[in-house]
């Protein structure tokens, strides 16, 4: 659910034991027999693939890939898989893999797969930079912690084209449509030509588009499971990487071992909905590091609390019309400016890092603005983007009906502006209809309660003043799984493994390695 453009965009802004057999692998480790558990009719051939476990970096496209890839134990592999399932002997593509496998292979449970969110986000990159994090804990010893680049996206091939690098940034250093004439006719003008793009470029085209959403990416994490050789799915799964665990319990609920989903997606809500909550998530976190930031000496909105959202319009609102010059010849604007805040809210680890960058722009410096908006875009320091972006637009649009009703966009806009002040540009609320309402492909999935009856009880996790998705989410969520909710009472977007809280690290172990719920009420932070 990330967003840009005007305003925001509807489509941008989430126990049995395996198997394993005497196959030697890449460091002598044993490799699982495949196929195992259920496999579909007609799609054996995957199933029951061999996975090639080498070096890492031939799969790294960007800098930061690059970086995380270069750990130490970290090995990949591409899994193929059918483009269209409805036609598994037609063409086929291919899903990047990374894996730390477990320190202690005599106690091993089986794979944890793990998916950060996005949509769009790398879970290659996201398990690489986690396996740190759980060396040396009892998953680490025995979990093989798999991550993977759902179809389309970084790793994987073909991945989506819509925008050049030099398209991105010139489309974020754009303000037409934000002028006060034309922005409705200029915001459409750019939503069809992305859209077209899209079809455009990506390898495969439309077809690529239309099987590129939730539905699939489900299917291919069984083709994984199977291959991997565990009969059961051990999940864990951020922001809207829960969307993609609550749909897989759906899809195959007698395969599910275990289903930790932090920072969940509300399955319900649809997209104008899901603005609106989140314009709600991120008034309360700003109003949080309003707080934390009016205690300091060096606040860059002053001492204040009450003041605080109209010291912030009166820093960002000037970059509508006057954009401040960066060293490299690049230019902050409203956009990125509003962009880098909304990403520093993400986690209280980066409110000194945003205090600092508005601190800047009171010196008609923006660069370290501009670095918290590059981080959000994942934009590399040479200059070249991953393919986040382009993804979470084609998933969403994908996975959800187009809003095409312009007064309700408008409406929904109205509303996100009142309630998320802060970024209130002072311009009226536009109607202008995003790129999924001219996408060249239907929506393959809609809104709803998924029917999980069945699986075994699922762990939600749900933080109190989560930014990007609310907490009430998190409560609906683990009602509809007939699971169990933690609460972690902190202005943190997702916790587990991330926050650094003992109490979540502790309960999110006891359930992936035991299956032991926490006491029902439990709260931690």
């Amino acid at each position: 659910m990330r967003t840009r453009k005007r305003y925001l965009s509807l489509a941008a802004g989430l126990v049995l034991l395996s198997s394993v057999a005497a196959c030697s692998g890449s460091d002598g480790a044993e490799e699982p027999t495949v196929p195992a558990g259920p496999v579909p009719e007609g799609l054996e051939e995957f199933y029951a693939q061999r996975l090639e476990w080498g070096d890492c970096e031939p799969y790294a496209d960007n800098a930061l890939a690059q970086q995380a890839f270069s750990g130490e134990g970290l090995e990949c592999a591409r899994l193929t898989v059918p483009l269209s399932y409805d036609a598994p002997q037609g063409k086929t593509i291919t899903v990047g893999l990374l894996r730390k496998q477990a320190s202690e292979p005599d106690q091993r449970i089986g794979s944890l797969i793990m998916n950060p969110g996005g949509p769009g986000g790398s879970g290659m990159i996201a398990a690489a930079q986690l396996s740190g994090t759980v060396s040396g804990t009892e998953l680490g010893k025995r979990f093989d912690l798999v991550g993977f680049d759902p179809r389309g996206i970084g790793a994987s091939e073909p991945v989506i084209e819509c925008r050049t690098d030099a398209e991105m940034d010139a489309e974020r250093a754009d303000l037409s449509s934000m002028d006060g004439v034309n922005d409705v006719a200029d915001a459409e003008r750019d939503a069809k030509e992305f859209a077209q793009a899209c079809a455009e470029r990506t390898e495969h085209g439309e077809e690529m588009l239309a099987n590129l959403g939730t539905r699939d990416v489900v299917r291919d994490i069984d083709v994984m499971r199977s291959a991997l050789g565990d009969e059961k799915l051990t999940y864990l799964g951020y922001s809207y990487g829960t969307r993609i665990g609550y749909t897989y319990a759906e899809t195959f609920p007698g395969n599910v071992r275990a289903l930790l989903l932090d920072g969940a997606i509300d399955p319900e809500q649809d997209m104008l909905e899901s603005l609106i909550g989140q314009a709600e998530g991120f008034a309360n976190t700003f109003d949080r590091f309003v707080e934390w930031c009016v205690a300091r000496d060096d606040c860059a909105l002053g001492r204040d609390k009450a003041e605080a959202v109209g010291a912030y319009q009166d820093l960002v609102r000037p970059l509508l019309d006057d954009p401040v010059t960066l060293p490299d010849g690049r230019t902050l604007t409203y956009n990125d400016a509003t962009t880098g805040t909304v990403a520093a809210l993400y986690s209280q680890q980066l409110w000194p890092t945003l205090n600092q960058g508005l601190n800047g722009l009171r010196q008609d410096n923006g660069i370290m603005l501009m670095a918290l908006a590059d981080s959000y875009y994942e934009r590399g320091p040479d200059g070249k983007y991953s393919s986040t972006y382009e993804g979470l637009i084609a998933i969403r649009c994908v996975d959800d009906p187009p809003v095409t009703d312009q007064a309700k966009i408008e409406e929904a806009q109205a509303e996100y502006l009142e309630k998320a002040e802060f970024l209130d540009p002072g311009l009226p609320p536009s109607s202008a209809r995003d790129a999924c309402a001219f996408w060249p492909v239907e929506h393959t999935s809609e809104p709803h309660l998924p029917d999980v009856d069945g699986i075994p009880p699922a762990l939600v996790i749900s933080s109190t003043d989560d930014p990007a998705t609310p907490y009430q989410a998190g409560v609906n969520l683990a009602k509809a799984l007939g699971g169990r909710l933690l609460t972690f009472e902190g202005a943190q977007h997702t916790a587990f493994l991330t926050a650094g809280d003992r109490c979540v690290d502790e309960a999110g172990v006891a359930y992936l390695v035991d299956g032991e719920l926490p006491p029902e009420g439990t709260r931690c932070g």
